[in-house]
């Protein structure tokens, strides 16, 4: 096979999806002929630095070389994040580079994100080596503390979940439903998340701690961008960046406080399960979630956007509506993915259900035995076996968690199953190393809201 003058192959294909152009293993082939060094630093909160290099091909592969150039940068920047991106070397595909980027590019949009994100104006910088930012990393311990009385908070788009947690254990939790996602006034999303720890709070006979677990993009504990304030207008940001901080002051002026990304919440979940770090967790549900901790047990302050990192090269690979890109990981590792699918297994929805409803049906037919429904979760399952070693390259990883409603049933059972098939057969060396599984009944027993609670340290 060839893309853009890079001859590629692999052997397992997905059975319902066989034009997938899996980008690490074009990357893998496109860097076999790559000699010619670049390298790119992100720069993020507080003059916090992430560096990489890799290199790019002779001047003759312009158009494979703009490729790999931008999807890595694409890849970094939903994965590291940064305002700023410095990239020195290869100054030809850089300056190419750089127009995507600007106001009215193809990469516009991420632009803007990193704006709102960050509240600085995104630059792409070109320098020289004498020029080029030092690393200036700087992971944090997260949680896996249980001592004392906690309150643990797990802030989801449909329900919301509480726990009072005594010295690690739950002596309550509740699941109320909610609806942030349709609220413009701010003072919804306020008045819940405080009903939450008061609630708790009511259990204990005093309150250490409150540790949060919520869907979005944090600079310390405030959400930049969230889809729980989806509809905030933007003139009342500053109400949002501080939500969790003043519903926290609500149960004492001193009580501190920790809010992370569900995603490392989630990752942290499986790390205090396994009694292990070097912990990826992924949810496929609605999008793609992501987390990560780090082998000591740490967190990197990346963004972990991975819905949003390139998957596909295929040149009609499916649109995100959102970010408006192709071939990312929503639309791979979701009910998306499940619903888009479906016609090629054979199956039609009822297109009146929603998102949820039409997932549940192929799911049904899955576990009735239909072989097209059960060859979506198959593909998904290869999807993944091929996408992992991308993550790898940038991720130690010891442990994959894969949870969310599409891994449930017998589909998750196939969708692990064909992506061990695929890393043991294909990809032997990280097969060797990596351990892809469902959450166990001790992982689900810790509990998302559980491991929320343990984020502070007191």
């Amino acid at each position: 096979m060839n893309y853009l003058g890079i001859s590629y192959d692999y052997q397992n294909r997905p059975p319902l999806d066989e034009s997938f152009i899996p980008f690490g293993v074009w990357a893998r082939a496109y860097l076999k002929g790559a000699d010619r060094p670049f390298r790119v630093a992100l720069e993020r909160e507080n003059g916090l630095v992430s560096v990489f290099s890799s290199f790019l091909r002779g001047e003759e592969y312009a158009d494979a070389n703009l490729r790999y150039m931008e999807r890595y940068v694409k890849f970094l920047l939903w994965s590291v994040g940064g305002w700023r991106v410095t990239v020195c070397g290869c100054a030809e595909t850089a300056e190419k580079l750089r127009d995507l980027y600007r106001p009215g590019g193809a990469r516009d949009f991420d632009a803007n994100f990193e704006f709102d994100i960050f509240e600085k104006p995104f630059e792409l910088v070109l320098c020289g080596e004498e020029d080029f930012p030092a690393a200036n990393e700087r992971a944090r311990s997260i949680g896996g503390h249980l001592e004392g009385c906690r309150i643990g908070f797990d802030a989801g788009g449909s329900d919301r979940k509480v726990s009072a947690v005594i010295d690690g254990v739950s002596v309550y939790s509740e699941e109320v439903v909610w609806f942030p996602k349709q609220s413009a006034d701010p003072t919804y999303q306020y008045n819940g998340i405080v009903e939450a720890f008061r609630t708790a709070a009511s259990k204990m006979p005093r309150v250490d701690a409150i540790g949060v677990s919520s869907a979005g993009t944090f600079v310390g504990n405030s959400p930049m961008v969230s889809s729980l304030f989806i509809k905030v207008p933007r003139e009342r940001r500053e109400e949002v960046k501080s939500v969790y901080d003043r519903a926290a002051k609500e149960i004492g002026p001193d009580v501190p406080i920790v809010v992370a990304n569900d995603g490392d919440v989630t990752a942290l979940a499986g790390a205090m399960s396994l009694g292990s770090g070097a912990v990826m967790g992924i949810a496929m549900g609605t999008s793609e979630a992501a987390g990560y901790v780090t082998e000591d047990g740490k967190i990197l302050g990346w963004f972990n956007e991975l819905a949003f990192a390139p998957v596909d090269l295929q040149p009609d690979a499916p649109r995100d509506e959102w970010s408006t890109d192709y071939g990312v990981g929503c639309k791979y590792f979701s009910q998306d993915a499940v619903i888009r699918l479906a016609p090629r297994a054979g199956i039609e929805l009822d297109g009146s259900l929603s998102l949820a409803d039409r997932l549940k049906a192929v799911q049904r037919l899955a576990e009735d035995g239909h072989e097209g429904a059960r060859q979506i979760f198959v593909t998904i399952g290869t999807y993944l076996g091929h996408t992992l070693p991308l993550y790898a390259s940038f991720y130690d990883l010891r442990y994959l968690l894969v949870l969310g409603r599409v891994a449930s049933g017998v589909g998750g059972d196939l969708l692990i199953a064909e992506c061990n098939r695929v890393l043991s057969e294909e990809y032997p060396e990280l097969a060797a190393k990596l351990t892809v599984m469902l959450p166990d009944e001790k992982a689900r027993r810790v509990g998302q809201s559980i491991a929320a609670a343990s984020l502070p340290e007191v």
